[in-house]
């Protein structure tokens, strides 16, 4: 199916499928559809089951939205509770069209759970209460781990499914590669059979050099691989190594969630020549989750690695920001770090939904079906693969998987045919309806209107975010006497981000009175008497590459007894 006719599918208000092999840009026509239904003043929720798979379209986790926790099932009492917390009410009250990516990963617990939350609230029994639901993914990619002894592994199996109808859009036009021979592999594995001509292909793959002696990313299937491959090639470096801790607030369980569920790195050793990969999106500073790069040297200010990317492009990698949240949508723990991995290794699951131009792959000890074509489909092109090994079942794929895939290829073709037996006209009747059935407007004028709005928005957005106004706004916060915490709820920014401010208007030497940001006296005579005791005993690893005290280090000293917050202010304020 095309994207013009999925497009119509999803136009119409059905609950959607949307399917189809690595690159056919499912992503693409998500975003897609999330502009036409906000041009109509319908705003989507975007959801996805992990904290990596949300990062990727800019949403937010189920669990999280949900108020789940780490819960996959709930009862009668559970759900009543839940809907009768605030801000669950507040987003549940306005959800008509919910949208998931990555859905291979959703158990069928989660899938019921959700449907039954939904039922309750919208106060109907139609699946998921009348609201649309959007599904996106791939179930050749690796399924949802398994935490109980339910027979359903994957959430079309479950009598849900079925019930919800959803239609099948199964994509098959493709965009990312730009490599006849990969795509070819990458569809024979999908159809369960790889033909004689593509594995004599796969295999030329098999040690090969680069022409241009490129260093590129190795996909493992374990850990212990990964660990030891990058820690081996850093030690093969000269010069000195750059340690970055990362900081964080809240308690250390919260704080180790977000280190488990993500792939920021509580402590991120680099050398110049590093190879690193980003592990986070920041389309204003040019890289996304799975951008490759080369160290090529350090801030002198100590905030970040300089990152050579391969298109040429440098980037200063400062310190990206990680949250976690409680089961009230309050945040319970954040986490700053520098967004990079090492990466001459990553493992075949954490490179789920990257894009490398190039990677060695080693399928020698792949231990699950799936996890060959999900390590294959990380690849570009099959210029860009020099395979290091290859076991039995590298190859195969999960047999309930390939046997549904025929029959959804088969839905497709179906809905395919039926909507294309539709008028342009009666396709425009029911898109109407659907919009109006869910409170949006369908009048040419308004959606122009809309429109402006939207990038009116946007454009007020972009000037919240320039550096010299933002500033003095803080500024004349403080001037007025405001503490930090009124001038974080009154700018609605990071009290990260007011802390540099501070930092700033320290720096231009205004003669303003900083005494209602101060912390107690008590703590500030703490930290200047542990950066004194620190001086003195002169560890290495206690100092940052421009001589400073590394925050980490006073942290520790005063065993965690006082904030990151206070201490970043006693350096600042002094």
């Amino acid at each position: 199916m095309k994207q013009n006719t999925a497009m119509e599918i999803l136009k119409t208000g059905r609950n959607v499928f949307l399917t189809g092999s690595a690159g056919t840009g499912k992503t693409f026509l998500l975003n897609k559809y999330i502009k036409y239904l906000r041009n109509r003043k319908i705003t989507p929720v975007v959801l996805a089951p992990t904290g990596i798979a949300a990062s990727h379209i800019n949403g937010m986790t189920i669990h999280s939205f949900f108020g789940l926790g780490i819960k996959e099932r709930v009862n009668d009492g559970l759900i009543n509770f839940l809907i009768n917390q605030k801000f669950i009410k507040s987003r549940l009250s306005q959800l008509e069209v919910l949208i998931i990516d990555e859905v291979s990963m959703i158990s069928p617990d989660l899938f019921e759970t959700i449907d039954k939350i939904l039922k309750k609230f919208k106060k109907s029994e139609r699946p998921f209460g009348g609201v649309q639901v959007v599904l996106s993914g791939d179930f050749f990619q690796l399924p949802p781990i398994s935490k109980g002894l339910r027979e359903e592994r994957f959430i079309w199996q479950t009598f849900l499914w079925d019930l919800a109808d959803f239609k099948i859009c199964y994509l098959d036009e493709k965009f990312r590669h730009d490599d006849f021979d990969l795509i070819k592999i990458l569809d024979e594995i999908r159809s369960g059979t790889v033909s004689s001509d593509s594995m004599e292909l796969f295999e030329s793959c098999y040690q090969r050099e680069f022409s241009d002696g490129l260093k590129v990313t190795r996909l493992y299937t374990h850990n212990a691989d990964v660990d030891r491959i990058n820690q081996k090639e850093l030690d093969r470096l000269g010069g000195d190594m750059v340690c970055f801790d990362s900081e964080g607030n809240g308690a250390k369980k919260h704080k180790e969630k977000i280190f488990k569920t993500s792939l920021v790195s509580p402590e991120l050793k680099l050398k110049i020549g590093a190879l690193v990969i980003f592990v986070k999106n920041n389309y204003e500073k040019g890289y996304v989750n799975g951008t490759l790069g080369r160290v090529i040297g350090f801030s002198r200010y100590g905030d970040g690695p300089i990152v050579k990317i391969f298109s040429g492009r440098k980037i200063l990698a400062k310190r990206e920001r990680w949250e976690v949240e409680n089961d009230r949508g309050e945040v319970v723990a954040t986490v700053k770090q520098v967004p990079l991995r090492l990466a001459w290794a990553l493992t075949v699951h954490k490179s789920q939904g990257m894009t490398l131009d190039g990677a060695e792959i080693d399928l020698s000890k792949t231990f699950e079906v799936g996890q060959g074509y999900v390590a294959l489909s990380r690849v570009r092109s099959i210029q860009g693969l020099r395979l290091l090994g290859l076991n039995d079942i590298a190859l195969m794929v999960d047999k309930l998987v390939l046997e549904n895939d025929k029959k959804i290829q088969k839905d497709s073709n179906l809905i395919k045919r039926k909507v294309e037996s539709f008028s342009e006209e009666e396709k425009n009747k029911m898109f109407q309806e659907f919009i109006l059935s869910k409170g949006g407007v369908v009048n040419k004028e308004q959606i122009e209107k809309q429109k402006k709005e939207l990038k009116k928005e946007s454009k007020n957005n972009f000037k919240k975010l320039q550096k010299i106004s933002t500033i003095e706004i803080t500024k004349k916060l403080v001037e007025e006497g405001k503490t930090l915490n009124q001038i974080m709820k009154e700018r609605g920014l990071a009290e990260d981000t007011i802390i540099k401010h501070l930092d700033q208007i320290k720096k231009k030497d205004y003669q303003i009175d900083f005494s209602k940001l101060k912390p107690k006296e008590k703590n500030i005579q703490l930290i200047k008497r542990a950066i004194k005791e620190i001086k003195k005993r002169k560890k290495e690893e206690d100092f940052l590459i421009n001589g400073k005290v590394k925050l980490r280090s006073i942290f520790e000293y005063l065993e965690e007894k006082v904030s990151y917050q206070e201490i970043k202010l006693v350096l600042i304020l002094k």
